[in-house]
């Protein structure tokens, strides 16, 4: 029989899932592997987002900036990547 979680383990879960999420955001900036960081960034940020309708979280400014951050990586390095790759395809095709 699994028992039943507590107010204080849930918050504590979303706290750490607002934290990570601005890790994973932080980490997307990074080139070239930014990508997967940036979509584990969104995850917890959606994680964490559906516990803050039923309670307050005090690290939901670092959920936000991780979430900007993840959004940004993602998006920037998903380019990246793929004109990357279309070109070292391009250029093994033709050559």
């Amino acid at each position: 029989m699994k028992p039943t979680p507590t107010i204080a383990s849930v918050k504590l879960k979303m706290i750490k899932a607002s934290i990570r999420c601005l890790t994973f955001g932080l980490l997307s900036l990074l080139p070239l592997i930014g990508a997967a960081f940036g979509l584990a960034g969104l995850l917890t940020s959606f994680s964490a987002r559906k516990q803050e309708k039923f309670f307050w979280n005090p690290a939901k400014p670092h959920r936000i900036f991780g979430l900007i951050c993840a959004s940004i990586g993602l998006l920037v390095w998903s380019c990246v990547d793929t004109i990357l790759i279309y070109h070292a395809l391009n250029s093994y095709i033709w050559s």
